[in-house]
């Protein structure tokens, strides 16, 4: 069975009661429960992981190296800052979507620059929590088309 990881970055722990006029109500463990679903339906075992801890999050994508055919990274506004998180894509050579819940282009001009777009297969954002069932599909079609 392909594995795919749903990476989340800082905050997204707090999903559901963190400004949800902006990110919704649902929660993170919802969102996860949904997407580990959903890859199961279509022959894909689904990890979720979260974390506000920069380095975490690089650990995990190095981890992921052998283990994880593709990444759905939510990196939150480590997105804007952490060239050490592309760097960790860059090295693992893991096909990874950048995933946002809100547009971030609608919103202030720093969120504008991603240091993860770069080094991504695709950007999907500004479409609420569907945007991680959208992010399967597409890495799904992407691994699809690779193979």
């Amino acid at each position: 069975m392909t594995s795919l990881l749903i990476l989340n970055g800082p905050n997204l722990n707090l999903l559901g009661m963190r400004q949800p006029e902006i990110y919704g109500s649902e929660m993170l463990a919802d969102v996860s429960a949904s997407c580990i679903a959903h890859g199961a339906s279509n022959g894909y075992a689904v990890t979720c992981f979260q974390s506000n801890h920069e380095g975490d999050l690089v650990d995990t994508i190095h981890d992921a190296k052998g283990t994880h055919d593709g990444i759905i990274l939510n990196a939150g506004a480590y997105t804007h800052t952490s060239i050490a998180l592309a760097d960790a894509i860059v090295g693992t050579e893991i096909p990874t979507i950048e995933l946002h819940i809100s547009n971030v282009y609608a919103r202030e001009a720093f969120r504008h620059k991603s240091y993860i777009a770069p080094v991504a297969v695709g950007v999907i954002c500004g479409f609420g929590t569907a945007g991680y069932v959208l992010a399967l599909n597409a890495m799904i079609g992407h691994l699809g088309a690779a193979s």
